[in-house]
């Protein structure tokens, strides 16, 4: 109870308003190794656009050309409201063709004493701005890199090999090192805790942060992981490319989701609820054969090219040697397999720049793909990029968390993957290593949100009372909303538990569950 008071205190005491050692249009000649800083200006609460939206103020650090805004006349996204802050830009580099853009939000009151990184998705190529205004509403210091390029591919890599270095790992780390001594130059009290929040490539981020640079941050939130960057984009062209180039491969949406609903039908209610959900997929038996057409092709039954597709899809990608590539897609996200689906022309273009990046050709041809000859090929130029290295003893040593959670309905990156990661760490280091890592699967969730299950957690707080307070998460609560009110809380379980109804009481509701 003391323990608790005084946890609770400090908190307190922590949120007490920040006071700036530096002003913080001082900041901005502050000199630091390898940096530009190019902006520090204070912000006023209220509506911030990011740059490159409608309305939006000019990129602080950018290059002449700024990227193109939404294509097509799509919406603007709603502007972020943010309290007060000092808001810092800088272009770092640590080499000679480094243009590392990053910014750093400083709250200019209720600073919490704390540093929180947000990390990027896909080919990254821009700052986070969301995940920035969410770390910074909830009183940290924050920032965000582009990784050392603007736009969504990896074209602006191809023939800067500093770059690919840049966007593989020293961006992040650079920008971690120069956030920590702006902070320490805006605030008159020292930086308590360092941490990292990503999902997809922030989440490749993240375990690379604790495998490469282990001092970087205290704890991390590594979300749906692309750690095995080259296999993972590897096996989008095992599945993609046979099915783009056989005759009748691809199915329309409504058979995938006929697909799905079979599977759900099979399965759905071997754990004791009926919801949509499938809870442990992997004790799902589901042969996808029994839907092979007995004679013509209706809407209800898949073609033998058609069932070829869907097997591949299930199934993990291999060398002729049977030497497993990346793990295939998990039985019940058959809805959303963009893959095969018959509105698809090429591979997925996230996949394609790993190719275009080894062979440094953006025109590369993906149609005369060749599992061992590229794979390796792409394996050989680019494998720095994936961080599967299970050895994390020295970020454990100095008292580093990571939690890990993966949606088992993700298509993008296979669930699986992060079983193995987090398994292949247990092997590494040796029994149980549940005192710091552990693995959250989500039922229903698909790539770090979205999807029929419960998709909204607070994986910050349960982190930050894994770091501070040394309450280890035992279970999460994740929750669904619709129509403005949550319709579904269920706690997801730390690999390999499970989520296993009571018996009793609403299945919509997280009391009912018990982690086994």
């Amino acid at each position: 109870m003391m323990r608790n008071i005084a946890i609770a205190l400090a908190g307190l005491a922590f949120a007490s308003p920040a006071l700036a050692a530096t002003p913080c249009g001082d900041l901005k000649s502050l000199k630091l190794p390898n940096t530009t800083i190019t902006m520090a200006e204070t912000v006023a609460a209220g509506a911030f656009v990011p740059p490159g939206r409608a309305g939006g103020p000019p990129p602080a650090a950018a290059p002449a050309a700024a990227p193109a805004g939404r294509a097509g006349g799509a919406p603007a996204a709603p502007p972020l409201m943010l309290p007060a802050h000092c808001r810092v830009a800088a272009t770092l580099a640590p080499s000679s063709d480094s243009d590392i853009k990053m910014e750093v939000w400083l709250p200019a009151e209720g600073w919490n004493g704390k540093y929180q990184a947000v990390g990027n998705g896909g080919w990254a190529g821009i700052i986070s701005y969301p995940a920035m205004a969410a770390a910074l509403r909830e009183g940290y210091a924050t920032s965000s890199t582009d990784t050392g390029h603007v736009g969504g591919t990896s074209a602006p890599l191809i023939g800067h090999p500093e770059k690919v270095i840049d966007y593989s790992h020293r961006a992040v780390h650079e920008m971690a090192v120069t956030s920590k001594k702006i902070i320490d130059a805006f605030y008159d009290q020292d930086l308590r805790l360092s941490y990292w929040n990503g999902c997809s490539t922030g989440g490749r981020q993240g375990l690379m942060s604790a495998q490469r640079f282990p001092d970087d941050f205290d704890a991390i939130v590594a979300g749906a992981p692309a750690n095995y960057h080259s296999h993972l984009h590897s096996n989008d062209l095992v599945n993609a490319v046979p099915a783009l180039t056989t005759p009748g491969g691809l199915l329309p949406q409504a058979k995938l989701t006929m697909l799905n609903q079979a599977v759900l039908n099979a399965c759905d209610a071997r754990d004791g609820v009926k919801d949509g959900l499938l809870n442990n997929p992997n004790a799902c038996k589901f042969d996808a054969a029994t839907l092979a057409c007995k004679g013509e092709d209706t809407s209800s039954c898949l073609t033998p090219a058609q069932l070829d597709s869907v097997k591949r899809m299930y199934a993990p990608s291999k060398f002729g040697d049977g030497k497993v590539i990346f793990p295939g897609k998990t039985i019940g996200s058959e809805a959303s397999w963009t893959a095969i689906v018959d509105t698809s022309t090429q591979p997925i273009f996230v996949a394609l720049g790993s190719f275009q990046l080894a062979y440094q050709d953006p025109n590369w041809d993906w149609k005369k793909f060749d599992i061992d000859r590229d794979v390796k090929f792409v394996d050989e130029k680019t494998a720095f990029i994936n961080a599967v290295d299970p050895d994390l003893s020295k970020f454990k040593a100095r008292g580093g968390k990571i939690l890990m959670y993966h949606g088992w309905n993700d298509v993008a990156i296979s669930p699986q993957n992060s079983i193995d990661y987090y398994q292949s760490v247990l092997a590494k280091m040796g029994g149980n290593q549940s005192d710091f890592i552990r693995l959250f699967m989500a039922p229903g969730m698909g790539h770090c949100q979205g999807g029929p299950g419960p998709d909204q957690v607070n994986y910050m707080a349960a982190l930050e009372r894994w770091r501070e307070a040394g309450e280890t998460p035992a279970t999460l609560t994740a929750t669904r909303t619709a129509g403005n009110r949550v319709d579904m809380t269920r706690p997801l379980c730390p690999h390999p538990q499970i989520a296993t109804y009571k018996g009793s009481g609403s299945t919509n509701d997280a009391s009912s569950f018990v982690c086994k």
